[in-house]
């Protein structure tokens, strides 16, 4: 029949991308590497080294991860082929629209994939660290900061990673005036790099009486976690160390003794809180392991070639300088200003539907270093 005859040919049409993808992830070489890490695990005496063992199971882990992925979409693709081939022999057209919706659901999966082969940084696996600060404009900036931190929550909760508050700092009567948290899982600095700058909300103030027009800014700061495997000498006589009492908002659980801890490395003047533990140790960890990612992305500043891969570009909180728009009034978009790409649903948008952003902007970043 010439419905299915037609799918067929698109779905035909999308092989090439598939065994593009397997050349991009590097499927051979990452089955030899599974073979290699599962001999060294069933070697004698492999797990008495407890921190070399922990790294082989993780490495592990990961590879077969993207194997039975990559596996999971090349069946899906077969399945396609063979509901299509299957209904064509029967002429059932009643199957004409479960066959497009396969064909769809495969090319979502494969661009998917495909997107995971452009994170190629140095630092694209690591956990993410994002700061959440208001620009000028009292109560409606640090609103409109918290609404991007409740946007970047649902997003870490969307994809099933760990999203754990470090620091929160209410706003005077509305909002917040700073805030970090950390999004933990496999790639969450890699996605959400293109984050960082200035991102810009227009709307009608619910804090104006007249019911005026406001635009508001607020700024993201995202950086790689930093573990242990990275070495960076810092002496303890270049911190300063401040305790504090620890606040969080409408009824957040938090350790009212003075656990929080802020931490200023007097070489550079970067300042780091955290308050999220409940002993001072605990939260001299935490901001330890925040100074590092600063120092991390300071370094990689001062060489040119890397600038972007780390942190992005430095702007100030103001007009001009924003990444990104949010409309509210008087018509519905959210439109970035690097890649053009824009999306109509505000309220997904605000929900922590970014990815089509995400998309777009490590798309541009990869033709331009392939340009």
């Amino acid at each position: 029949m010439i419905q299915y005859e037609e799918l067929k040919f698109e779905l035909k049409q999308k092989l090439p991308a598939l065994t593009e993808l397997a050349d991009a992830l590097g499927l051979e070489n990452l089955k030899k590497e599974a073979a290699d890490l599962e001999a060294q695990s069933a070697e004698a005496g492999f797990w008495e080294d407890v921190e070399n063992s922990q790294k082989v199971q993780k490495r592990l882990s990961e590879i077969q991860a993207k194997l039975k992925k990559y596996d999971a979409l090349a069946a899906r693709y077969e399945d396609a082929m063979a509901m299509i081939e299957l209904a064509d022999e029967e002429e059932d057209l009643s199957f004409e629209e479960e066959c497009r919706q396969s064909i769809s659901d495969f090319q979502t999966e494969l661009e998917s994939m495909t997107l995971l082969t452009l994170l190629t940084g140095e630092y694209d696996n690591k956990n993410a660290i994002i700061k959440f600060s208001p620009g000028s404009g009292g109560t409606e900036a640090q609103d409109w900061a918290q609404m991007l931190l409740r946007l970047y929550t649902r997003w870490g909760e969307r994809h099933g990673y760990k999203v754990t508050t470090l620091d929160y700092l209410d706003g005077d009567e509305a909002g917040i005036k700073s805030a970090t948290i950390l999004i933990e899982g496999e790639n969450a600095y890699g996605y959400l790099k293109g984050e960082h700058g200035v991102h810009r909300l227009v709307r009608v103030s619910p804090f104006d009486a007249a019911g005026r027009r406001h635009t508001s800014f607020a700024a993201l700061e995202v950086m790689p976690e930093i573990d242990d495997s990275v070495e960076i000498d810092i002496s303890p006589d270049d911190l300063k160390l401040d305790y504090y009492r620890a606040s969080g908002a409408g009824g957040q659980k938090v350790n009212k003794t003075s656990s929080a801890v802020r931490m200023t490395h007097i070489p550079t003047g970067i300042v780091v809180s955290c308050q999220v533990e409940r002993s001072q140790h605990q939260n001299r960890e935490v901001c330890m392991k925040m100074l590092k990612a600063e120092l991390v992305r300071l370094k990689e500043e001062q060489q040119a070639e890397k600038i972007s891969d780390i942190k992005g570009d430095q702007r100030e909180i103001t007009w001009g300088s924003q990444i990104r728009s949010y409309v509210f009034m008087p018509y519905t978009l959210a439109k970035d200003h690097r890649t053009g790409f824009e999306y109509g649903n505000i309220n997904a948008v605000m929900d922590g539907d970014i990815d089509g952003f995400i998309n777009a902007y490590l798309k541009q970043q990869s033709q331009k270093e392939n340009a």
